[in-house]
């Protein structure tokens, strides 16, 4: 990692200046380049020595000697800012990125599995938008995970069972008069959905009808599981459709069916074990003593829960992968959910209970509040790309390209827009989803840095030959150059921390400060010119900044297109 020379030689001054080790963690970036390339503070040191920080700082610089890395050193109140020498920084960086190209930034990590688990939509209900940000986060973690090093198994885990399913059936066979559609039959399944939900509070008669129903379907009614195996793969062949277009790359699939009657069989055994208790006629596992209350497993009718059918998939994951870490990716809503099921899972000595994490995102919220299936208050995952595609299309309408081009860009721009701005929000908080900004192509957007990758392949182009990395890096004087290099350097350790805290927003945020970098600096100073030898330096430069980003995009799935 190239900016980690510098780093390290930082704290090997300063650790031989005060006869102790430091750490690399204790080294910042000042916020103003001004200040420096790197900052350390003093306020740790001024607690353990009981000294002022300002005064620790005027002693550290006194011992402070510049060498082939580092070319002064200045203070800055409790600072000691370290200023690098600009053409070792790009010699390093740049020499790096042109030389490993779509390598750079990975890193060598080896020997860990990482089992991945989202895509859990529901059949029989509308894909929306909601389930956009949760296939296209755990898209993005896995492919952050694999550049870092790690193997990594996708698995998705829907919901094709249940009440949800119970009550849609119930309002098919007793209120639909129309055929089962050919195409698009997610859409029309949801709108069923709503229909169903809007009618089931109309008569409180119909919700025992649909319990009824349900026992049915658990009980293996014939007719019923026809009709529900046969809607099912239908609702099925829309999601991969869909998962397809998103470029998803699921190696698994496992469906709450698969493990509910395993999932009863445990939770009644863990009775017997003494690992969990009847309450009410429910079973339930006592947390209370870990501040988690009572965690119900089956319900007093002997219908199954999340709970009763997770327990029996984690099992299952158990005996099909060999893993170190298993990730769920699921709504933050679920949190406290996460919490008492691996509690349990712990409690009755699930083998693997000690490598669960639960990988939390926000909701995707409209402005009225939270989407509800239910109420039909969703936009729809095809509607999203439609409106997509009509303003990429009207975007580039006036260009003369080629159809075959055209239609490249469109999906590219599409789909960039779409999975950018599901990413670029730190996957905690929520995202207030407004259609009319999620379309806009100006501003912290997927398309602004395609357009930026799309300038960069222009200027290679007219540029007209071949990139080389034997330049005079001396040449490169401004101080709009150093800011990019520096972005460039920094791009490795921003993917080893999105990997490891599972954050693809800080890969967003790096694109995002190098392609404004560049286009400010594009502005401002001639890349091609008469000074050929300049030029050479400052193609270079371009090359490197080309390449980051579309490593970057790749890593959220996003693809990139040399003409926009």
């Amino acid at each position: 990692m190239p900016f980690d020379v510098f780093k390290k030689e930082i704290v090997k001054i300063l650790s031989h200046a005060l006869g102790k080790e430091i750490d690399c963690s204790a080294i910042e970036i000042p916020p103003d380049p001004l200040m420096g390339d790197y900052a350390f503070p003093c306020f740790t040191l001024a607690k353990e020595m009981k000294e002022d920080p300002n005064e620790i700082a005027q002693s550290l610089l006194e011992r402070i000697k510049p060498n082939k890395y580092i070319d002064s050193a200045r203070v800055m109140g409790p600072y000691v800012n370290f200023f690098v020498k600009k053409d070792v920084l790009f010699n390093n960086v740049l020499l790096d990125v042109f030389s490993q190209k779509e390598r750079y930034g990975e890193k060598k990590v080896k020997g860990k599995t990482i089992l991945l688990e989202g895509w859990q939509p529901n059949t029989h209900k509308a894909f929306h938008i909601g389930h956009v940000r949760n296939a296209v986060l755990g898209e993005s973690v896995a492919r952050i995970l694999e550049f870092y090093g790690y193997k990594v198994i996708r698995v998705s885990y829907m919901g094709d069972i249940g009440a949800h399913v119970a009550k849609w059936i119930w309002y098919f066979n007793k209120f639909y008069k129309g055929n089962i559609p050919k195409e698009n039959v997610g859409k029309w399944a949801g709108n069923l959905y709503t229909l169903a939900s809007i009618k089931e509070e109309e008569n409180e008669m119909y919700k025992d009808e649909i319990n009824d129903v349900h026992k049915k379907l658990e009980e293996g009614d014939k007719e019923l599981v026809r009709l529900w195996k046969k809607t099912k793969d239908l609702c099925l062949k829309d999601f991969w459709k869909i998962y397809k277009e998103l470029d998803c790359k699921i190696k698994d699939s496992y469906f709450e069916s698969e493990v509910e009657i395993t999932g009863k069989k445990i939770v009644k055994n863990l009775v017997e074990k003494g690992f969990a208790k009847y309450d009410e006629g429910a079973i339930v596992a006592d947390l209370k003593e870990y501040g988690l209350g009572l965690f119900v497993l089956l319900k007093n009718n002997g219908a199954s829960l999340y709970s009763t059918k997770d327990i029996a998939l984690a099992y299952l994951k158990s005996k099909n992968y060999k893993f170190d870490l298993s990730l769920y990716i699921v709504a933050s809503e679920q949190e406290f959910y996460f919490q008492q099921l691996f509690k349990t899972l712990e409690m009755i000595k699930y083998k693997d209970a000690s490598k669960l994490r639960h990988v939390s995102y926000g909701l995707v919220m409209l402005k009225e509040g939270k989407m509800s299936s239910r109420e039909g208050n969703i936009i729809l995952y095809d509607s999203l790309r439609d409106k997509l595609v009509k303003k990429a299309s009207d975007a580039i309408k006036e260009r003369k390209l080629d159809a075959k081009k055209k239609k490249k860009i469109i999906e590219s721009v599409t789909f960039g827009a779409m999975k950018f701005t599901m990413l670029n929000q730190d996957s905690n908080r929520e995202i207030i989803f407004d259609p009319e900004q999620a379309l806009s192509f100006e501003g912290e957007t997927g398309p602004y840095i395609q357009y930026t990758y799309a300038r960069a392949c222009s200027i290679l182009k007219k540029h007209g030959s071949k990139v080389k990395g034997n330049v005079n890096f001396s040449l490169l004087k401004n101080e709009e150059e150093k800011k990019i290099v520096k972005i460039l350097a920094e791009f490795p350790e921003i993917v080893e921390r999105a990997a490891l805290s599972y954050k693809p927003s800080l890969i967003c945020k790096e694109l995002l400060d190098l392609s404004q970098s560049f286009n400010e600096y594009y502005h401002k100073h001639k890349i091609l010119q008469g000074d050929k030898e300049l030029e050479k330096a400052r193609v270079l430069l371009t090359f490197c900044v080309k390449n980051v980003i579309k490593n970057g995009l790749n890593l959220m799935s996003i693809k990139v297109v040399d003409e926009m």
